[in-house]
């Protein structure tokens, strides 16, 4: 399993790759679960990472297709990386079945057209914090119809309970278990501490994110190298306890 560390700025780039980070996610956290960083922040965190790391771009919740092509559109200007560029989609802002494919579907058209193809990374909320937004299971089936890359599984309000505070363990487990046989890369995230990264370790999720346990001063603090590296070690203890258990 990878780790994922969401950063504001390049200085917070430096600080998470120097902690150990596997996946640079740009995020600007005072915007929401998936605020998107303005594109100034994106190109110097982008400069900031080696093209072997991969990139993740939190890109929000567009309303529709057009939206969500727009939202893309800014990945066109950055150079291509030898370990791929990803776009977070969000779906909170879709009210319904066939809502939820035309957004997915505007944001794969978007990501063909765009320099860098970055792959397209579906969102979905273990919490429903958004009424009415799409089930973890129908963003999962939606997202492999449409060849997306991968899915995530986050929390969309930041309200002190975690991913484990929303979904069982074993309906955990099933829903990543069936992600992954629809050939989704899966990631989980959802204000995870340093006991819930290493739960999550024991789980056959590929990355888990974090953002406000690898910051000092909490997710609108900064992000502290020191976190980082005792987040790594967190996930690799939970990789060896459940290896142990295996």
């Amino acid at each position: 399993m990878r780790l994922l560390v969401s950063v504001r700025s390049a200085a917070e780039t430096v600080e998470a790759l120097a902690g150990g980070a596997d996946v640079i996610d740009a995020k600007e956290p005072s915007r929401g679960s998936l605020g998107p960083v303005t594109p100034e922040s994106l190109r110097a965190i982008a400069l900031a990472v080696s093209g072997s790391v991969p990139l993740s771009v939190a890109l929000g919740d567009p309303t529709d297709a057009a939206a969500a092509a727009a939202a893309i559109a800014p990945l066109g200007e950055l150079e291509s990386r030898a370990g791929g560029t990803f776009a977070k989609v969000g779906l909170a802002g879709a009210r319904s079945h066939a809502a939820a494919e035309s957004l997915i579907g505007g944001a794969m058209d978007a990501a063909a057209r765009c320099a860098t193809r970055p792959g397209v990374v579906v969102v979905a909320y273990a919490d429903q914090g958004m009424a009415g937004a799409p089930h973890r299971d129908l963003v999962s089936t939606l997202a492999a119809a449409a060849g997306a890359s991968g899915v995530l599984l986050d929390t969309y309000l930041k309200d002190g309970r975690d991913l484990f505070d929303h979904v069982a363990e074993p309906e955990l487990r099933a829903w990543i278990a069936r992600a992954k046989q629809a050939g989704l890369v899966v990631a989980l995230a959802g204000s995870l501490s340093a006991a819930g990264i290493a739960r999550a370790a024991g789980l056959p999720a590929d990355i888990v994110g974090v953002r406000g346990a690898a910051c000092a001063g909490g997710r609108a603090g900064r992000i502290s190298a020191a976190r980082v590296r005792a987040l790594r070690g967190a996930l690799r203890q939970g990789r060896q306890s459940a290896s142990v258990v295996a």
